[in-house]
Parts: structure tokens; sequence; C-alpha cells
């Protein structure tokens, strides 16, 4: 019969009849109890008065009902501390039963059970479970050692249970060796430091494990091996070589952390055939998980994008698979745009550039719209080869007269213009022929700005600017700041017909407005015109820094911090863990007492196509090909 009964609508009076049917002799009947007061608790009906009474249904040898008891105690111990001390001496007794399944589930309530008060009674029923000759209990006990250490660090200390799971990670059970494994790891995180020492067998006896224990027992494995500092490359090698076939796991989270172990040992390696086909070996798992449910997918991508900044060359013959889907959802959409971007070269600009325009002017989907439009962008950035062809395709997209799409072209094509500039002052008519189009702060801002740039090249750029000025108090403050700025270059490079206007926008700025960034650009722009007009020149018509497509890459060391966290949240968000982890931050690597071999010299180099470290004389990577950087000697 179905235990959907237990859930049914309560009727008054019932505690009472629950607190006679708990004292039956009848253990059926008692069993049937408790399983309506756990479904009471389950469906948040307040049954902690009933505690006494369902702790004297822990004397029985059923397994079930002790189950059901033991639930009930972990939800109301924290909540009823002093009646849960009243338990202790079952639990105590139930560890040292001759039923392994008891003496693990003993354990691991009392681990559950967060009450400091009961913990110095959890010592010796522990320490007796780290030395079980069952494995069942053992690797239940790790996991309890771990919950002990959360509420009584100390303790846990004193009593030597973390010289018992150094220990235990040498053990013969596979599932023993993972818990004890995930044990010490939580333990480094909370405490900041290593604990999880490998010296020994005991980094042979992980390795074997690797092959033999569950998934997620795979997964703490590898989340150690990640940590670990190798003593020499041939080191490095082995556990690559044991490590590389756990990356055609059918389970994403193994076939992750492997990609992780791999991308921390690699730097170890310094042999170019060895370092090629190692990296060679990554591509077919990452491109694999793209066939996965979309989540699955959006965190592959989320890791994708960080180990393509490291390796750029691993995924670059694959950039194919990074094309959108029509049924793709948009969060997995935007990230494969993200990708596609990050892969653009020489070779395969075209491709890239024909996908997103597609993208720009066939999806529904406005956000995807707009994102390819700016992808766009950032490979006229990336590749200056390629920068005339982009300039095209966002010309193509501005004849659509989408207004979004226009918009969004605008402000890409301007930053194209820093990057690049005096290359493409031919297409200044067709933006300032959309300028009706415009309704979003940025693109004004961005119009705007390569009117005031271009002034002396734009017959009519007086007019267009004072088109602007008519709106200049309804406008937000990043039109405003950017009109200001456009009047005052118009002004040094038309002072004849554009003085009247200066000193309209200035009085504006000066004395209409209450921004103080405003205020305060009008009056020092003010005081330059009227001081010295040609040191104005110098200041506001300078040369300006070109926009930087590296401008959007992450930090090195947030990179590599990131690459150590791969497949967790902090690799999703690319975000340290220290910053949305309040309490205890996670670690990372941690600084290794050996660092990874360099070829010898000082002068030796670093490849940017894959990051493989050279000789000083090598003309060219030994891995990749790729030719050596300007400026370093031979």
């Amino acid at each position: 019969m179905s235990d959907a009964k237990y859930f049914q609508t309560t009727k008054r009076g019932e505690i009472h009849e629950l607190k006679e049917e708990l004292h039956q002799t009848d253990k059926a009947k008692q069993k049937d109890a408790v399983k309506k007061v756990i479904a009471a608790m389950t469906v948040g009906k307040d049954v902690s008065m009933l505690f006494p009474d369902v702790c004297n249904c822990m004397q029985t040898p059923n397994l079930e009902l002790k189950k059901l008891v033991y639930l009930y105690l972990i939800n109301y111990a924290k909540s009823q501390p002093d009646l849960a001390i009243m338990a202790v001496n079952t639990f105590v007794k139930d560890a040292s039963d001759s039923n392994p399944l008891i003496r693990a589930l003993s354990v691991r309530t009392m681990g559950c059970i967060r009450v400091e008060q009961i913990t110095e009674y959890l010592t010796n029923p522990l320490s007796k479970a780290l030395k079980d000759e069952d494995p069942y209990v053992r690797k239940t006990a790790c996991m309890c050692v771990c919950k002990l250490y959360d509420i009584a660090p100390d303790l846990v200390r004193d009593q030597g249970f973390v010289d018992s799971l150094s220990d235990l990670v040498s053990d013969p059970n596979p599932m023993v060796v993972a818990n004890a494994v995930a044990a010490l790891l939580e333990i480094s995180e909370r405490n900041g430091e290593e604990v999880l020492s490998l010296s020994g067998g005991g980094l042979q006896k992980m390795l074997v494990a690797l092959n033999e224990c569950s998934e997620w027992g795979q997964v703490f494995i590898l989340d150690a091996l990640s940590v670990y500092s190798c003593r020499d490359e041939k080191e490095a090698e082995s556990i690559i070589e044991r490590v590389v076939p756990r990356l055609s796991h059918v389970n994403a989270a193994v076939v992750l952390s492997s990609v992780k172990v791999v991308m921390r040992l690699i730097s170890f390696v310094t042999n170019a055939e060895t370092h090629k086909s190692v990296l060679k070996k990554l591509a077919p798992p990452l491109v694999t998980l793209l066939s996965a449910e979309p989540e699955i997918q959006y965190v592959a991508l989320r890791n994708i994008l960080l180990i393509c900044q490291k390796r750029p060359t691993i995924l670059k013959n694959d950039i194919k698979v990074f094309f959108c889907k029509y049924n793709d959802p948009t969060f997995v959409k935007m990230e494969k745009v993200d990708v596609m971007v990050m892969l653009c070269s020489d070779k395969n600009v075209d491709q890239v550039l024909l996908e997103l325009k597609e993208y720009a002017s066939a999806e529904v989907d406005v956000d995807i719209v707009r994102k390819s439009v700016r992808a766009i962008g950032r490979c006229a950035l990336k590749i200056e080869a390629a920068a005339q062809k982009c300039v095209n395709v966002l010309l193509e997209l501005i004849q659509t007269k989408v207004a979004y799409v226009v918009q969004e072209a605008i402000v890409v094509i301007k930053d194209t213009f820093r990057k690049y500039p005096n290359r493409f002052e031919s297409v200044i008519g067709i933006l300032c022929e959309n300028l009706d189009s415009l309704e979003e702060s940025e693109a004004k801002a961005s119009l705007i700005w390569i009117v005031g740039q271009y002034a002396e090249r734009i017959d009519n750029a007086q007019e267009l600017i004072e088109s602007f000025v008519q709106e200049f108090e309804q406008v937000d403050i990043e039109v405003q700041l950017q009109l200001l700025t456009a009047t005052v270059k118009l002004f040094l490079k038309k002072p004849d017909s554009s003085q009247a206007l200066v000193k309209h926008v200035l009085g504006l700025a000066t004395t209409g407005s209450i921004n103080p960034d405003l205020r305060d650009r009008g009056y020092i722009y003010w005081r330059l015109l009227s001081t010295d007009p040609e040191k104005a020149k110098v200041v506001v018509l300078s040369e300006h820094g070109g926009v930087a497509y590296d401008s959007e890459k992450l930090d090195n060391n947030l990179l590599d911090t990131l690459l150590g966290q791969l497949s967790t949240l902090a690799s999703v968000l690319h975000m340290p863990p220290s910053s949305f982890v309040s309490d205890n931050e996670r670690i990372s690597v941690p600084p290794s007492t050996s660092s990874p071999p360099k070829p010898q010299g000082s002068e030796a180099w670093m490849c940017g196509e894959c990051t493989f470290s050279n000789a000083p004389a090598a003309a060219a990577c030994v891995a990749c090909n790729a030719p050596r950087p300007a400026g370093w000697g031979g």
C-alpha cells in the first residue's frame, strides 16, 4: 500500500492518538505511528512534543524503524538539545551492534545531530568506527569526522581524527579512500590550510581508487589531485596518464574535474610532444558536454571560456560546435557567442562573421541580436585584418533600420573608431543618417562622440550637436557629459561658427545641472578655454588610448584561481570564492613547494598560442610552431 495515506489531513486530537500508538507493543503499529509522525514533520507540522515518545522506539532491531526514529532525531535535536542527550546511550550501544548497517547508521546520525552538548559522547564510537572492520562503517565515519569538525574543530584535532583520516587515504577500499579525501578537503577549506598529505603510498592508493570508486568519489579524488604539488615532471605525467581516461566519463562533473587536474599539471610538462598530445585529448570531452542538457551546457561553456583564455589552441579547430542551434535556450546562446569570439582567428573569421550576421538579422530574441552585434565589434577589435569586413557587416545591419540593431551597431562602430583612428571615416555619413533611430543613452553618447571627434570632417556637425542640445536637460548624465565634451571639441575645431553654442552648453552644465561631475567638467573646460585656447586643444584634442580586445579578459591571477575551481560555482560566476563565500574561503591551488620546470636561461619565453615555455634560443614554439614574440632575444 502507498505511503501517501500518511500525508492525509490531520484531525483534532491526533497528537494524543500518536502518543498512544508510539507506546504500542506491536512493532508494526509502532512503526506505522512513527511514519505518521515523520509525515507530519515533513509537511511542516510541529511534532516536537513527541520527542521522548519517539525516542522510546529506538530500542528495536528493526532497521527501517530505527532509520525513521533517527530521521526524527536529526530534525528536532537542535531545538530540543536537552532531550537529544536522552538518545546518546542508544547511539553508543548501536555503534557496537553486530550489524554494520546499524553501526554506520548510528555514527551517521550522531554526526548529523549538530548539538555541541553530545559531541563528547561521540568521540569513542567515532574512534572505533574509523577502525571498524567493515568498509561501509569506515567510509561513514570519515564523513562524520567532517561534520564534527564543523561544530567542534578543536575536539577533532585533540582526538587525532585528522590523522586517522590521513591513514584512511591508504585504505584498501576505494570508497573509504574517496570519503577520507573528501573529509580532508572539507577540513582544509574550513581552516584555510592544507591537511591532506599525499606522502608515501597515499598518492598511489588514490590513483588506484580513482578507477574503482563511485563517480562522486572520483570527483573528490580529482579535486585532491588538482591541488597536489608534483615533485617533478615524471610524476606529473604519471598522474595525467591515470586521469586522462576519466575524460570519457558519462558524468559531467567527473569530466570537468579531470580537465581541472590536467590544466593544473600540464604546466609541469616540458616535452613538446607530450604537451601537445595531452592538450589534444582535452578537446573531445569538452565538445561532448555540449550535447548534454542545457543547464550542463551552460556550466561547460562558462568553464570553456576560462580554459580557452588560458589555452586558446585546445578548441581552435572546433568552432562550429559552438554555433547556436535554433532550440538552444537564450542563456546557452549567449555563452556560445562569447566562445565564438574567443576562438575567432584569421582563419575562421569569415565563418564567424557569417554566423553572427545571421543571428543579428534573423534571431527573434532581442538579447541575442544585441549580443551578436557587439560580438561583431569585438571581432573587429581582436583581428585588425578583419576590421573592414566587420564594419561592412555592421553597415549592412544598419541598413535593416531595426532600431535596436542600429543603436548597437553605432556603439560598436564607435569602439572600432577608437581602436583604428582615421580608417573608417567614410561611414560617418551613414551613421548620422540614423539620428532619428536613437533612443538609448549609450547609442546617443556614441554618436555624439563620433560627431565631436570628427567634427572637422562633418559638414553639419554643429546642426547635429544642436539637435541633441535641445533635449540636454532630459537626457541621462552619460549623454550630457559626452555632449559637453563634443561641443568643446567642435569649438576648438570650428571656433568661428560655434562660439555661441559652446557658451550655451557650458552654461547648462555649470548653472543648470545639480550633477557634480557634469558641473566640475564644465568649469574645467570653461577655464581652459578662457585662459589659453591653444593649451585647451592640447588637453581636449589629444590622442586617446585605443580600445583593447584584451580589456574583456580576466586578470591572470584571477584566471589561475578560477582554473583551480573548474566545475564549481566560482568558475560559473567567474568570481573568486572569497567574493561570495562570507565565512570561509575555499582554497584553490595552494602555494606549491615545487615549481613547474622551465627551460634553462633567464630569457625563456612563453608561447602566446599554447603557453608552452620555450628555450631562449628557439625561434618558434616547439609545441605549436608559433613564432617567437617580437622583443625576445635569441
